[in-house]
């Protein structure tokens, strides 16, 4: 390996992804070391790595990074879908992807409508909100409790597990570990409910579907069922959540274009899309190599951790001749759902209901700043804001909205 090469210390207090060390280092060469291996850094070499299939699932060793490697978490975290390959992962793709096709969440979009509104009542005549407890928090809550069938009232009590188990994604893991299980065994214990309270019955929505492959005893056992519903009750809610507290603070670095998002809803696809390429909640997509790969002037070695980074690859000027955001440009696509045979199995859903929270948000409140005192997760792993004051010109009340 170059040792002329960039070091990247991503367990440094205060490391930014975003930082012009990062950036520097991009201009130098194609990766850089980090203290798993190595980093990718630039658009089309990320683009290439992700879509080769000698490169596994490298979040499977996220824990065992920092010594975890029994226990609660460690268990979970082997039979979730991240961490599964081959004909395994092939299989729960198989079974899982039906509900969250466009043809079973477009259904849903005037439901994310009403519920974006529902919550901006709650605060548009007052001028300012905390955004993720106001906002962010009980809109990605409330999508997971309609997508699978949970009553709206438990919103609350999957957001604060959510968040607990959110730290997993931190350089942080290992001192919030207590944490991070107590909110682990907190939506173990929801989804092993959901999964109990469909048997015997004839529901056919997500979990009554995963529970009749289960009973025939031949497509999903007991451990990956209880996995996977724990999974898509987490990982929907913590990214969604982080991602539209980042799209919130971009825009308001951006003011120009929240106006024009504003008067001009049809740029809602558009805004989500911009809003992960320039500041996705996932700062980098892990892969491990599962043989020895030639690539470039280098060989990455079987066991290779591989991290391939978002943001200096989405604004990589070598790709994007004008890499400032602008929600009216349509764009090579990002790497904030990953890429390749682990893409994100629910980006059309977060496509979805993100695409409508912009749209209202950007309708209702005018003139919105991220105001003092806003905190944060730390800019590398999965981050996002933990609070976000904003101010805005106070609007009035819709009155158009059902009970939800």
């Amino acid at each position: 390996m170059n040792s002329d090469l960039a070091f990247l210390d991503f367990n440094q207090t205060g490391f930014s992804i975003r930082s012009a060390e990062v950036m520097k280092a991009r201009s130098e060469h194609w990766y850089a070391k980090t203290p798993y291996s190595i980093a990718v850094l630039r658009y089309e070499d990320a683009n290439t790595l992700l879509k080769d299939k000698r490169l596994y699932q490298g979040t499977r060793r996220w824990p065992e990074h920092y010594g975890i490697t029994e226990g609660l978490l460690a268990n979970w975290w082997q039979t979730m879908l991240l961490s599964v390959e081959g004909d395994d992962h092939l299989r729960l793709r198989k079974l899982s992807s039906a509900a969250f096709s466009p043809r079973a969440i477009e259904p849903m979009t005037p439901f994310f409508a009403r519920l974006a509104n529902e919550l901006i009542d709650n605060f548009c005549e007052k001028g300012s909100c905390e955004f993720m407890s106001e906002f962010a928090e009980p809109f990605s809550a409330r999508v997971i409790t309609e997508l699978l069938g949970l009553p709206k009232e438990r919103w609350r009590e999957l957001a604060d597990y959510a968040t607990e188990l959110g730290y997993v994604f931190s350089v942080t893991i290992k001192n919030d570990l207590p944490v991070i299980e107590h909110g682990l065994q907190g939506i173990l214990d929801i989804s092993q409910k959901l999964i109990d309270s469909r048997i015997g019955t004839d529901s056919d929505d997500f979990v009554g579907t995963l529970v009749k492959a289960n009973l025939d005893g031949q497509k999903i056992t007991n451990e990956e069922l209880l996995s996977l519903v724990s999974m898509i009750v987490f990982a929907g809610f913590d990214t969604t959540r982080n991602q539209l507290g980042l799209g919130m603070q971009t825009f308001s670095a951006y003011p120009a274009q929240w106006k024009k998002l504003g008067a001009n809803p049809e740029l809602g696809r558009l805004a989500v899309e911009e809003v992960m390429r320039v500041n996705p909640t996932i700062t980098w997509v892990s892969r491990e190599a599962s043989v020895d790969i030639e690539y470039k002037e280098i060989t990455i070695k079987q066991g290779t951790t591989v991290h391939l980074l978002t943001i200096p690859a989405g604004s990589d000027p070598a790709k994007f001749e004008s890499p400032e955001f602008d929600i009216e440009k349509e764009r090579a696509p990002h790497f904030g759902f990953g890429g390749g045979m682990h893409h994100c199995i629910g980006h059309y859903v977060a496509r979805l209901d993100m695409k409508e929270a912009f749209k209202a948000l950007a309708a209702r409140l005018p003139n919105m700043n991220v105001a003092e005192g806003a905190t944060y997760l730390p800019d590398s792993g999965n981050t996002g804001p933990t609070s976000l004051p904003i101010t805005f010109t106070p609007t009035k009340k819709i009155s158009t909205l059902t009970s939800l």
